[in-house]
């Protein structure tokens, strides 16, 4: 089996995480639910490299640096998962990829779910997302 090894990235800021409502698409993995925001590494990419340019895509934000936190496999997916402090205000966030944007709070995130204004309901977390954004707090705690 070919694995795809992708780069997310574990924003934090006051105790919050940075998700991103994913477009409500049939032919994307966990369409229309919270995860965390990241990609493909394109070839010759390293991880690292990948997830800043994915950030800078995706919500025009580069962190300064970002940290290895793990490698998480399920199936076919090698997510290479970094984490970093969130130096800005999430209104100065520009979205440009996904649905919704929004900081989940750890309650938010053991509960599986979290209400978008966009969407107007109530959306689950992916969850692999879940898993490591759980295992991320537990570690931090």
């Amino acid at each position: 089996m070919t694995k795809i090894h992708v780069a997310i990235a574990i924003l934090h800021k006051d105790g919050k995480f940075l998700c991103q409502l994913r477009d409500d698409i049939p032919n994307i993995r966990y369409p229309g639910h919270w995860a965390l925001f990241g990609g493909h590494i394109e070839p010759g990419e390293t991880p690292e490299v990948a997830v800043i340019r994915e950030l800078q895509e995706e919500i025009c934000y580069a962190p300064e640096s970002v940290s290895l936190f793990c490698c998480d496999v399920e199936g076919d997916v090698v997510r290479h998962v970094f984490h970093s402090q969130l130096s800005v205000d999430v209104k100065d966030l520009v979205l440009l990829e996904g649905w919704d944007l929004k900081l989940l709070t750890p309650e938010d995130i053991r509960a599986g779910i979290c209400y978008s204004e966009k969407s107007g309901d109530v959306r689950s977390l992916g969850l692999p997302h879940q898993r490591i954004l759980l295992n991320y707090i537990d570690s931090i705690s």
